[in-house]
C-alpha cells in the first residue's frame, strides 16, 4: 500500500489544529472575527509545538524535490522539444533558401 504524501498529513494536521479551537470558540460565543484571529494563534501555536516531526518530513521531501540529480523529463517533453528544433531548422533553412536567392538576383542601379 503506498503511503499518504507527508505535505497531505502535514497539511490535515494543520487544518485540524486551526478548525478544532475554531469550533470551541464560535460555539462559546465569541465573534466570528476574534474567534478566527485566536484560532489563528492557537492552530500556529500549537502545529509549532506539535508538529515538528510533519514539518521536517516536508521539508526534506522539499529539499529533495528541488535538489534531484537528474531533472524529471517526460517522453512529452523530448518529443516536443525535437518537434521545436525541426521547426527551426527549417526556418533557418528558409531564411537561408531566402538570402541566397536575393543574393543570386541582379539588382537594377541604372535608372
Amino acid at each position: 500500500m503506498k503511503s499518504v504524501p507527508s505535505w497531505v498529513s502535514y497539511s490535515v494536521y494543520r487544518v485540524l489544529l486551526f478548525a478544532a479551537p475554531l469550533a470551541i470558540l464560535l460555539i462559546l460565543g465569541i465573534k466570528e472575527w476574534i474567534a478566527a484571529v485566536v484560532a489563528a494563534i492557537v492552530g500556529m501555536s500549537l502545529s509549532f509545538i506539535f508538529l515538528r516531526k510533519p514539518r521536517e518530513n516536508v521539508a526534506r521531501d522539499l529539499y529533495a524535490a528541488r535538489h534531484r540529480d537528474q531533472p524529471l523529463v517526460h517522453e512529452d517533453a523530448e518529443r516536443e522539444d525535437a518537434a521545436l528544433d525541426r521547426l527551426e531548422a527549417g526556418r533557418a533553412e528558409e531564411h537561408a533558401d531566402a538570402d541566397a536567392g536575393a543574393a543570386s538576383t541582379p539588382r537594377d542601379t541604372a535608372q
